[in-house]
């Protein structure tokens, strides 16, 4: 459980780096260029993957797919945090676990049960409940844009990892550190980019804030892993507490620490959402 423990606090220390990020004028983009350096340099050190294995054969669109995908989300992770706070963008983050379950129904034809599809109906209404305003409710405002691409977003990422891990051929571990290598090419040349055209210059409290986002971004995937590894015989119950646990732990820190203002609507869009996740963990119990 202590696995499980450390991801989830990990998980939530990026969302509160990614919050404190406006306050002290941090460029994200600089920042996450070197997040995805830190998160190669651990990957290296810590998975020791073996790149003889890498080949032309290997899914090679599916990681330039990641690459470009992971740094443009992180950007937008970090412009729903600043506009919507850590609670909303959490719960955004958390329940686009329902696009890859959708994924599930319709591309990869799994067998669906009630709970689940309970689960998914009450997520979705979740996702309203949680985001809307009352001086908002007859119309969808421009700052709901960045919760709905961290949804869609983290959701189509997880459908490429997961179609990774499907493949035999090459270790996860190998295809994760091809992933950030690449992702981090693709910063960097955003990076450059920006540098060239003078909408940015480069700074250490950029490169510190890129280190520091780096360690706990790699600290969530260890200790998640590490927690699946140790709870083989017990999936559902990592998913669960991951979930759950992140869902929680933003909510106090956006309410506590940084004062954020949730409606009663809000509030039963949050408890729905954990509701959501108790029943698609319950349904993959059923299923096994």
């Amino acid at each position: 459980m202590i696995y499980i423990i450390l991801s989830i606090f990990c998980s939530v220390t990026v969302a509160i780096l990614l919050k404190l990020a406006r306050r002290y004028q941090i460029s994200i983009i600089q920042a996450v260029a070197v997040n995805y350096l830190t998160a190669l340099i651990l990957c290296y050190l810590f998975f020791k993957p073996d790149l003889k294995l890498i080949n032309s054969s290997a899914p090679w669109t599916i990681y330039i797919a990641l690459a470009i995908l992971l740094p443009t989300i992180f950007l937008f992770l970090a412009a729903s945090v600043k506009n919507l706070g850590i609670v909303k963008t959490d719960i955004a983050q958390r329940l686009s676990l329902f696009i890859p379950i959708l994924a599930a129904y319709f591309i990869f034809k799994e067998d669906f049960n009630q709970l689940k599809f309970a689960g998914l109906g009450i997520g979705f209404i979740a996702i309203i409940l949680t985001f809307i305003r009352k001086s908002q409710a007859q119309s969808i405002p421009t700052k709901w844009i960045y919760p709905i691409l961290v949804f869609i977003g983290f959701g189509v990422i997880d459908v490429l990892f997961k179609q990774i891990a499907l493949y035999k051929e090459l270790p996860y571990t190998s295809s994760l550190f091809v992933v950030f290598c690449l992702s981090f090419f693709v910063a960097l040349i955003i990076v450059s980019v920006m540098v060239y055209k003078r909408e940015t210059k480069i700074q250490f409290v950029n490169l510190g804030c890129g280190l520091i986002l780096g360690l706990f971004n790699f600290g969530n995937i260890l200790f998640y892993l590490k927690a699946h590894k140790a709870l083989s015989s017990n999936p559902s119950t990592v998913f669960a507490a991951m979930n759950l646990g992140v869902i929680v732990l933003g909510t106090l820190v956006g309410l506590i620490a940084f004062k954020e203002t949730l409606s009663k609507v809000n509030y039963i869009g949050i408890l729905l959402a954990i509701c959501a996740v108790i029943l698609i963990t319950l349904s993959q119990l059923n299923a096994i």
